[in-house]
């Protein structure tokens, strides 16, 4: 196949794994819909001073093997969209001249980003039964997807001389792979504490409904996030403070700039790591764990999206963000 073959199998192939991911989206949506009672079907049960309270019974058999089959689909379309969403990054790279890795600008790293967090979430599914997320993320991956094919594409281009490094693919291996599971963990977070919230304002002895009643306890959601997290710090830390500095010295012959993007890594790594040390010392669980976990999050991202487009020409990392015709005046080449 030709450059140009490889590019427009790229193309589709992000377009394909889009509509999939639609698809599997309406899937789970329709499947925690099934569980619902259609109105006027609630009942009425006592909860002591508080008077009545209306509590939805429990869903028929036939609701529940409806909810299960449309799991299930919504499952079975999430992994192909994961294998088309791969495909269209295999092709960036074919599409390369010499072939390269997929990610040589913000629009590729984007692709790449969201790949990963498809399917850290598809890993983890069943270890960390993760089934009440499957909206979330495919909501997360979809808009993702749609913002970096409508604002951040680029034609495949060849990498500038700074990136041509064989550091690349291990700097920015890991730091996708910390970035994808960090993303998980901040949604979990941020469910902890809309769900918290929910319960919070329940009249007393009334339970939740709808979506907020099917997903874990509060306990549990403290303890995925944690653990997701806990996996990702050193991820990240192999990425900012190892890979990142000695592949800095290897082409600016300094390991550290003050690049705006270093500061934010670094800034991101500080909140990570009092977020664990917060946990493990002072015991810090449920909200003030979420809340500086969800300020993590805050900063991972902020540092991918928000110094790109306001600090970018500023930045030695410039050349990762824009076509090479464009790249700021702190671009290095060699």
């Amino acid at each position: 196949m030709s450059n140009a073959a490889w590019e427009t199998l790229s193309n589709q192939a992000v377009g394909a794994a889009g509509i999939v991911y639609f698809l599997a989206l309406l899937a789970h949506l329709a499947e925690w819909a099934s569980l619902r009672q259609p109105k006027g079907t609630e009942k009425r049960v006592a909860v002591g001073s508080a008077g009545l309270a209306e509590v939805a019974p429990a869903p028929t058999t036939r609701e529940t093997e409806r909810a299960e089959f449309l799991g299930r689909l919504g499952f079975l379309l999430t992994v192909i969209a994961a294998v088309a969403h791969a495909v269209s990054l295999v092709g960036r790279g074919m599409a390369g001249d010499p072939n390269r890795v997929p990610w040589g600008n913000m629009y590729e790293f984007t692709l790449t980003g969201s790949c990963l967090v498809t399917v850290m979430y598809l890993v983890l599914y069943r270890r960390l039964r993760l089934s009440w997320m499957a909206p979330l993320v495919l909501g997360f991956v979809l808009t993702v997807l749609m913002a970096a094919r409508l604002w951040l594409y680029e034609p495949v281009a060849p990498l500038t001389e700074a990136l041509n490094s064989y550091w690349l693919m291990i700097h920015v291996t890991a730091a996708i792979i910390a970035t994808g599971a960090f993303t998980l963990g901040g949604i979990a977070s941020a469910v902890y504490l809309v769900k918290m919230r929910a319960q919070s304002r329940l009249p007393e002895g009334a339970e939740l409904t709808g979506f907020l009643a099917r997903v874990p306890t509060l306990d549990g959601l403290d303890r995925v996030a944690y653990r997701v997290h806990a996996f990702a710090f050193p991820v990240w830390t192999f990425a900012v403070l190892i890979t990142g500095p000695i592949w800095a010295h290897q082409a600016w012959s300094r390991y550290w700039n003050w690049d705006p993007k270093e500061v934010w890594a670094f800034i991101t790594w500080v909140v990570y790591a009092g977020y664990l040390h917060a946990r493990a010392t002072a015991g810090w669980k449920g909200r003030n764990a979420a809340l500086l976990a969800l300020l993590g999050v805050a900063t991972l991202w902020w540092n991918f999206i928000g110094v790109n487009f306001f600090a970018g020409n500023n930045s030695q990392h410039s050349y990762a963000d824009r076509p090479p015709a464009v790249v700021g005046p702190y671009d290095v080449r060699g």
